[in-house]
């Protein structure tokens, strides 16, 4: 395996990874339906100790607008109602004593558009992200070149190819925003 061959490996490996945690971003961006993903990365005080809700009760959507959380200590419910409240997702959880029921609200066309606003954004950050490990890559070719281990040649094919391998990111980053722009739209 040639040095060049290990650029396009790193290359796309960061690159994957970019655009793998746009697709997670997504995840966290409300649409009007449902998923136990709207409250990872929130946590709630579980004696004395800051706990992610995942770890402290099990979190169901059983209905395309109701998400269902059923802590596995009665004690915690309480605190992980203050934690939803406290969030910014603007939902108000409703304790009946053994589950927590989390009706979530249909989205007003403003609203909408807000998130369709913060899909875009999130998606020109992404791909800013990819042009800096492309331009990262070509400084590597640059320097194989004055090191005279690859020709002349050999950069601008090698320049050629990173530049397809950016495309096909680039493309993967858009057609991922576009699908969540077009699921927050749909409800």
């Amino acid at each position: 395996m040639s040095l060049v061959d290990d650029i396009y490996g790193d290359l796309r490996d960061r690159m994957d990874k970019t655009v793998q945690a746009l697709v997670r971003s997504f995840t966290k961006i409300r649409t009007g339906r449902a998923t136990p993903a709207l409250l990872d990365g929130l946590s709630a005080d579980y004696y004395g100790t800051a706990t992610a809700l995942t770890q402290m009760a099990s979190i169901t959507a059983p209905e395309p607008r109701l998400l269902m959380i059923q802590p596995w200590d009665a004690q915690a419910m309480g605190e992980i109602e203050k934690a939803i409240l406290k969030s910014e997702l603007g939902l108000t959880p409703q304790n009946d004593g053994k589950v927590i029921r989390i009706s979530i609200p249909t989205l007003t066309r403003e609203r909408r558009k807000e998130l369709s606003r913060l899909v875009r954004k999130n998606a020109e950050e992404a791909k800013v992200a990819l042009r800096n490990i492309r331009r990262e890559a070509n400084e590597m070719l640059k320097d194989l070149k004055k090191e005279k281990e690859i020709s002349e040649d050999g950069q601008k094919k090698a320049e050629e190819q990173v530049q397809k391998i950016t495309d096909d990111f680039v493309k993967q980053a858009e057609a991922a925003a576009a699908a969540k722009e077009k699921e927050i739209m749909e409800f």
